[in-house]
């Protein structure tokens, strides 16, 4: 294929959300505020962890680095539409679009792969309690947590490569607040079927077998939920296990409409708004739903602001 045919567009105009002067300002503003509370949110959840001894555990350990990839798949896409909605030219150069696709799906099945490998350690923890301390060992989260990162930025790696490579001779608008499939697909000048085909089989299997396996473990969780003998118990590991499948819900529910089923017939905006729910609404929620009801991050959490005012005020 002729590369030089890539270079006749060479950026990219996200058209983002609609609305008048005073619209915009308001969805900047509402961004912002978003953006900054998911990251004090998930940076809270890291430094707790990593400061408090007693919560060097393979739970937490997989809850930090949880935090740590959602502040890294936020900032994948807010910090640009932020520019974006102030920015008169609303563009974005071809590498930066190609970068950033890459990087939000990338990220996007790491958190897949997180979500599963949490609910593993979660019916571990509760199905098999005598057996959680030998089976989830610190080497065996470590590597769990690993191949998470590794699968999620290379099992996009190619795909992408080869759709960078497809000729855009223009236009080059796209009706969307970041660098997604089917824009970018619709603005090639060449059909690549092949290339289509594999990019929504290999995102339809991460998301069809890692959903499937969380709720698997939610139902043997919640199975012996309801065998616990006392019922102020059973309702707190309820509360927890229904608050994690809400998340879940939320975020699989999502992503699927926008990457399983067809999106032909979904309005413009309304897919806008889905994406928004997976990738801004969720990486926000989900230190809340995750950590922050946890009696022992509470805990932790309070220690660390105390360091910290000790800090400023010694």
């Amino acid at each position: 294929m002729n590369r030089s045919a890539t270079h006749l567009v060479t950026e990219f105009v996200l058209l983002g959300f609609p609305g008048c002067w005073e619209t915009q300002v308001f969805l900047f503003s509402l961004f912002l505020v978003v953006y900054v509370l998911t990251l004090l949110g998930n940076g809270a959840i890291i430094c707790a962890v990593r400061w408090d001894p007693r919560l060097h555990t393979p739970m937490y350990f997989l809850l930090g680095n949880f935090a740590f990839l959602e502040i890294w798949y936020v900032s994948s896409t807010v910090p640009n539409m932020l520019a974006n909605i102030l920015s008169t030219t609303k563009a974005i150069s071809f590498s930066g679009c190609f970068l950033q696709f890459y990087f939000f799906f990338s990220l996007g099945t790491t958190e897949c792969l997180f979500l599963a490998v949490m609910a593993y350690d979660r019916y571990l923890a509760i199905c098999r309690p005598l057996h959680y301390p030998t089976i989830m060992t610190g080497q065996l989260c470590g590597m769990l947590v690993s191949l998470c990162w590794l699968t999620g930025f290379l099992g996009y790696s190619i795909p992408i490569f080869f759709i960078s490579q497809l000729p855009f001779c223009g236009p080059n608008i796209i009706d969307h607040f970041l660098c997604d499939m089917d824009p970018l697909m619709a603005l090639s000048c060449a059909p690549a079927p092949v290339i289509e085909f594999i990019f929504y089989t290999q995102s339809s299997l991460v998301l069809f077998f890692t959903v499937m396996y969380i709720l698997r473990s939610y139902t043997l969780l919640l199975r012996a939920v309801f065998q616990v003998p006392s019922a102020a118990g059973r309702r707190k590991a309820f509360s927890t296990c229904g608050s994690h499948l809400v998340v879940v819900s939320l975020f699989y529910g999502t992503v699927m409409v926008m990457y399983v089923s067809p999106t032909y017939g979904i309005p413009t905006l309304m897919q806008k708004i889905l994406t928004l729910v997976y990738s801004v609404v969720t990486p926000l929620f989900n230190p809340l739903i995750y950590s922050l009801r946890n009696k022992d991050m509470k805990f932790a959490l309070r220690n660390v602001l105390c360091r910290i005012k000790v800090s400023q005020n010694s």
